[in-house]
């Protein structure tokens, strides 16, 4: 249990490095309060099929936190909600923090009855628009909190208000307002993670003008277990099942008209998903483009592997060019092979884009960040710390162990204002 006497830390940001940050720096005695814009908690590793480094679904690991922020009552949740404004000095912050709202409060049994009478749908931003959910809807199957929300923009509100009358518990109020809170805080842990590079500033390989060219996030949902397809890869074109996958790297990174940085885990990422269609079609074939394949330290092991199955070929060279096949059943993949010289032509039933990791914008951490919306793991004198992807692009691995130092960081700006009280 924390000390009444310790300041909280603000943790903005509820992913991987967020959680860990509240859950580290609370069962060390000092409070935390989780500000986290979307509906639940885990960020991007949610939405993925698998992660490093055991490759286990993100349930697993997820879950266990989860199991430890319900056992933690010095950990302060605060969902749909924004960091407004931060003032003051290390020791003394005053956050302020807008909880928009979710309309569906803690009575929630997820029944599902609003759900099944809804009207109206809404692409399903959890599967990245591959899937529609009802305006009422339950953000996923491993949500944490558990418990519907009901999204403004499709909900008709009392035009309808089907999800009132059939809700047994009183859990749905469609005239909710946002509330303004007021906190305390002795230090600050950024951790606001990533989003996806925008795959349709990339012109040359066509993603939005054909549906079977999709995102490696995308790709990451249809591999997954409870992804939109139930973890079938399937051509989203015809849902028929893919015999053939193009894995294109560096899909606008290191590249000056889109991002000049290398995300650092697009290589390792591309062939963990070719790995998992093996795993799940095993006569598929897969193709990878890439410029240089990166993966350090012993995840090279697992790229070797990776690379010698029998049906993947590994092609050195930058993707020029993706098109129909004049017979309009295939995508080619035309792109220049740095080896042989010359400029090849690969017909596949799918293509991938791994597309870079973008810090996230908004938020209170454009005030000290880089050119590229990126924060220095610590802000010197300032009691502000970042971890994981708010850095720059990382693993979970290494996101996990920033969000450790960062708070065991934070906690030593907490504990000196509790002594100096």
């Amino acid at each position: 249990m924390g000390d009444d006497a310790a300041v909280p830390l603000l943790v903005v940001g509820g992913g991987i490095a967020g959680i860990t940050a509240a859950l580290e720096a609370s069962e060390a005695g000092t409070p935390a309060i989780v500000v986290e814009r979307s509906t639940h908690l885990g960020g991007r590793v949610a939405q993925l099929a698998r992660y490093f480094p055991k490759l286990c679904p993100p349930t697993c690991g997820l879950e266990i936190n989860y199991q430890r922020l319900r056992s933690n009552p010095d950990v302060t949740v605060y969902t749909d909600s924004t960091v407004l404004g931060l003032a003051g000095s290390p020791g003394h912050y005053r956050a302020t923090i807008e909880r928009r709202p979710r309309y569906v409060n803690e009575r929630c049994t997820t029944c599902g009855a609003c759900s099944s009478t809804c009207p109206a749908e809404r692409p399903n931003a959890f599967d990245y628009g591959m899937s529609r959910t009802k305006a009422a809807y339950l953000p996923h199957q491993a949500a944490f909190p558990m418990r519907y929300a009901i999204d403004a923009e499709a909900c008709l509100f009392d035009e309808c208000g089907r999800c009132v009358e059939v809700c047994q518990y009183g859990a749905i109020d469609l005239h909710e307002q946002p509330v303004s809170i007021e906190v305390e805080v002795a230090a600050v842990v950024l951790a606001t993670g990533w989003d996806p590079y925008d795959a349709s500033a990339i012109s040359n390989l066509g993603f939005g003008s054909d549906p079977d060219i999709v995102t490696n996030v995308m790709f990451e949902r249809m591999a997954a277990d409870d992804g939109p397809t139930g973890g079938r890869i399937l051509r989203p074109s015809n849902g028929s099942e893919v015999g053939s996958v193009a894995f294109v790297q560096c899909a606008g990174s290191r590249d000056r008209l889109h991002l000049p940085y290398c995300s650092s885990i697009c290589c390792l990422a591309s062939l963990k998903e070719a790995a998992l269609l093996a795993e799940k079609i095993p006569t598929a074939s897969a193709s990878v483009f890439y410029i240089d394949l990166r993966t350090p330290g012993t995840y090279e092991l697992f790229a070797n592997r990776v690379l010698s199955l029998p049906n993947l070929q590994a092609t050195k060279g930058k993707v020029a060019e993706i098109r129909r096949t004049a017979s309009k059943d295939k995508l080619e993949v035309v792109a220049d092979d740095m080896v042989l010289g010359q400029m090849t032509t690969t017909a596949v039933d799918l293509v991938v884009l791994a597309t870079g990791m973008v810090a996230a914008k908004g938020g209170i951490q454009e005030g000290w960040a880089d050119a590229f919306g990126f924060v220095e793991a610590e802000i010197d004198g300032s009691g502000v710390f970042a971890a994981g992807c708010a850095t720059g692009p990382s693993d979970v691995a290494t996101a996990t162990l920033g969000a450790t130092a960062a708070a065991m960081r934070a906690i030593g700006v907490a504990r000196a204002e509790a002594v100096a009280r």
